[in-house]
This record gives structure tokens, sequence and C-alpha cells, in this order.
């Protein structure tokens, strides 16, 4: 398995903080970091505060600094909401970062859910998911067909939501034909189909390996159907990450991240090293070869190393 650090600045964070875990992420091996795309924090705010601060970053902002201040590791998003750009503006975005990164960018594209973020800034949010998903489907066409589009010659587009004329589709990607793309969800139908024509990862985000199985069956058909070998898409999953040696030190990491142990055990990863390789097996037996570990308190560099010079070993 191919584990990668997921981060969730939208609950606060620095850049300064970012790119400190980015940098412990490649000192401990891991090959990716990624982090949300988010405006607003989710749950209960930290005691004694009234929002998480400093505030949200944006996404592609923060990614832009970090391919300057990093060299190896690869960086993106899980999921960049289709909701947030225009999917021209997004495309040139993201060619821009990737070029600065010298190749080393991928972009995880969903419809957008958190109908709060966007009322908080202002952002249009269409309140029907099949809109939402419509929207989607158009906007993978449009930045996958841009970046496509040989040098000289124009890309055009009419669809029902998003209608380009005579683009120059420039700039162009470090990576050709485009960076790879990742759609994630947890549906059997649309989740899949999508993957299936745009993608090259499927994503199953927080979910258990029965159920990921599901989807990756439904990737299959999907797949079959356009004709496509299901074997050029790479499974993957996120899944939060408690681990430490000890179960008192396991508590207060717990604890830090307002998680109850009996949950985290249920719904993501909790225990020693083992033990989380002993759970990532179940997905492994699925069909899940990359797994996206979301740690939560970015201040805790060691649990970071922890896992990528412990765990990694375990299932790679």
């Amino acid at each position: 398995m191919d584990l990668r650090i997921f981060t969730e600045p939208h609950q606060g964070a620095t850049y300064e903080q970012l790119l400190a875990v980015a940098l412990e992420a490649d000192r401990a091996g891991f090959g990716a970091f990624f982090r949300s795309d988010h405006y607003l924090h989710m749950g209960d705010p930290p005691p004694g505060s009234y929002e998480p601060l400093p505030g949200p970053t944006d996404a592609w902002i923060t990614l832009a600094g970090l391919a300057r201040d990093t060299e190896r590791i690869r960086l993106g998003t899980l999921l960049s909401a289709g909701t947030f750009r225009y999917p021209g503006p997004l495309a040139v975005t993201v060619a821009q970062v990737d070029a600065m990164s010298g190749g080393r960018v991928e972009l995880g594209l969903g419809a957008g859910w958190f109908a709060e973020e966007h009322s908080a800034y202002g952002i249009p949010f269409p309140a029907r998911l099949g809109e939402r998903i419509e929207r989607l489907e158009e906007q993978l066409a449009i930045v996958r067909g841009l970046w496509r589009t040989p040098v000289g010659e124009r890309y055009s587009f009419s669809g029902r939501h998003y209608e380009l004329v005579d683009s120059p589709a420039l700039p162009k990607p470090f990576q050709r034909p485009n960076p790879p793309i990742i759609v994630g969800g947890t549906g059997t139908k649309r989740t899949p189909a999508l993957a299936a024509r745009f993608a090259d990862e499927c994503n199953v985000p927080f979910r258990s390996a029965d159920h990921a199985g599901l989807v990756f069956g439904a990737l299959d058909d999907a797949c079959r159907e356009t004709g496509r070998d299901p074997a050029s898409i790479v499974r993957s999953i996120a899944l939060t990450a408690c681990c430490a040696e000890s179960s008192s030190q396991l508590t207060r990491r717990a604890a830090a991240i307002g998680k109850d142990l009996d949950e985290l055990r249920a719904d993501g990863l909790a225990g020693t090293p083992d033990d989380l390789a002993e759970r990532l097996a179940d997905y492994a037996a699925v069909g899940v070869t990359r797994v996206y570990l979301q740690v939560l308190d970015l201040s805790d560099l060691e649990h970071v190393g922890l896992l990528g010079e412990r765990l990694s070993p375990l299932v790679t």
C-alpha cells in the first residue's frame, strides 16, 4: 500500500504548520501530502474560542507555497469543491502550481456539499445534489479537455452549465497529458461512473472495507461499460489515523483531536502500528492500494513520523 498524509486545515492551521507537516511527511518517507479544500471548520470549536484560529486558508494558494518550499513530495487536494471555482480558471491554477512544483501536483475534485461554508463566504451553492453532480461532470470534462488540447489549437465546450468558446487552453501543466485526477465519493452509481470516464484514481472516504468493496465493484462495471481497463484506476481510501506505541500515548492523542477511541477503532485507524496494519489488510483485500491517513493534530509531528517509520514498512 502507498500511504499518504491528509490534513484538514479548515479546523485551524497556519501555512507554517502545514509546511512543517509536509516536510516531516517527506522526511518520514511518505510520497504525498494532501489537504482538504474547505472554508469553514466542522464540529464544535475549541474550548474558550468562537472559531478555530487563524481561520481558513485557500487550498491552492497553500499548495502553490508548498510547491516552492518542498522538493520531492507530491501535493494535492482531497477534494477541491467544484462549487468553489469555475473550471477554466481552475485548470489554469492547477497547471500553474504543477509547473511551480516540477510536476508533483494531483487534483482531487468533488461536487461540493458543505452548504454553511458557501453561505459564510458568499459562494453560490446549488441546493440540488443532481445539479452539483451535473456541474462536476462538466468540470471534469473541461479541465481535462483544456489540459489535453494540443498547443496551438483551441478548445470549446457547450454544456448545460458551462460554455467555453475558442479557449487557447493555456497554460499547460508540467505533467502530460495532465496531472492525475482523483474523483471521490461514497455512492455506488455516480462516483464510479465519473471515475471511469475521467479519473486516474477513485477515492472512498471514511467508509468500511465492505462499503469500499461495493464502490470498487461498481467501478469495475463502469469501466467495462466504457471500454476501460479497470486496473488503470488507483483505488484509495481516506481514514482518520490515531497511532501510538503505548495505550497512554494513544489516549492522549485521541483526546487531543477530540475523538473517542472506540469510535476511532470502529470507523478509522486507532492503535499500535501493528493494529493499524491489521485493519488495513481488510481494505487491501477489496483492492485498495493507496491510503490517505487523516492527521488532525498538526502540531504533533512525532505522530507523522511514527506513521511513516513504523506503519509504512508494515504495509508496503
